[in-house]
């Protein structure tokens, strides 16, 4: 059987897409297109966006999410917001898939392939390299960075009891010092309309929070969290939670969600509540609940923060990939 791989529309494209994504090994969040409408919508001015489908007689197997500037391509995102991407390819299809989209970008006019933030355990990585030799073009694979995740167990005490002695007394001491202060509890936030309004105070809370935050938030940033988290909350993919003390919202977290796995995108909380460590806490709780839903891991994304690994997170490496044609 031959694959065969064409140029799409993302709106004729989007539910065969959405209905693909379960069944392929890497079905993480940041490759629904939703992520990828919400992305082009905000940064694609002067990108060509190449959506290619595979089809294995006229059924979507995969997707490559692409741009083209000048003589580059690239997954169409960025590693300032886009944690993860890959190609989507129906599970123990990627070789066949790899090979089928490398036949149809010879005939397309490019220099060099640069794929970023692939995970070390995506089976299109594996395949990259491969493919590469096979139509003579030159193959580099860097660790660009890491993604510290905990592998979550049934129960909450059993995850306290795999901690480091030391962060586990401290994380014990810092819990209950906050629930002296008064009623603490998470407020969630699921639907498009209340994310939609929550998103107000989440931006003042990040800002406040850090300078960095603050200079990363930038208005044409703002514009694409509007935009992002309340499309991904309609498609049951994210949540805004908020830690609430007494009744007050001190601190937030953006919470995505995809098979089987709780990933923390983004934080922010109030500094009038920084002596009650909410901005941790408010990461401590987001994780607990995860346990409480049968989640199997909680990623916190990349950054290589001490607290991560203080609650027991490893690191995943993500790769970068660089294809060159020869001269």
């Amino acid at each position: 059987m031959s694959i065969v791989v064409q140029r799409e529309d993302l709106t004729s494209l989007e539910q065969e897409w959405r209905d693909l994504l379960p069944s392929c090994a890497n079905s993480r969040v940041f490759l629904s297109p939703l992520w990828l409408r919400s992305w082009w919508q905000t940064f694609g001015a002067g990108r060509e966006l190449m959506l290619l489908s595979a089809r294995d007689e006229g059924r979507l197997i995969g997707v490559a999410p692409m741009m083209r500037e000048r003589g580059t391509l690239t997954f169409a995102g960025n590693t300032k917001v886009c944690d993860y991407m890959d190609f989507t390819c129906a599970a123990g299809r990627e070789a066949e898939m790899m090979g089928a989209l490398f036949r149809a970008l010879s005939e397309e006019p490019w220099d060099d392939l640069r794929l970023w933030a692939m995970r070390e355990d995506s089976p299109s990585l594996t395949a990259l390299a491969a493919v590469s030799a096979e139509f003579g073009y030159s193959c580099a694979v860097d660790v660009e960075d890491v993604c510290p995740q905990v592998d979550l167990p049934t129960d909450w005490e059993s995850h306290l009891a795999s901690l480091d002695r030391k962060h586990r007394h401290e994380l014990k001491r810092k819990l209950r010092k906050l629930l002296q202060a008064g009623t603490v509890e998470l407020e969630i936030l699921a639907s498009p309309l209340d994310v939609t309004v929550g998103m107000e105070t989440f931006f003042w809370m990040l800002r406040e929070s850090r300078a960095d935050k603050a200079a990363f938030m930038t208005t044409e940033m703002e514009s694409f969290f509007r935009n992002l988290v309340p499309s991904l909350a309609g498609g049951g993919l994210a949540e805004l939670v908020f830690l609430r003390l007494a009744g007050i919202r001190t601190a937030a977290v953006v919470c995505l969600h995809a098979d089987g796995e709780t990933l923390l995108y983004n934080s922010g909380y109030d500094p009038a509540y920084s002596a009650l460590s909410v901005g941790l806490l408010s990461k401590v709780l987001a994780l607990q609940r995860a346990i409480e839903q049968g989640k199997t891991r909680f990623d916190f994304l990349r950054g290589h923060e001490r607290y991560k690994y203080e609650l027991g997170a490893r690191d995943i490496a993500v790769h970068r990939v660089t294809i060159r044609r020869a001269p």
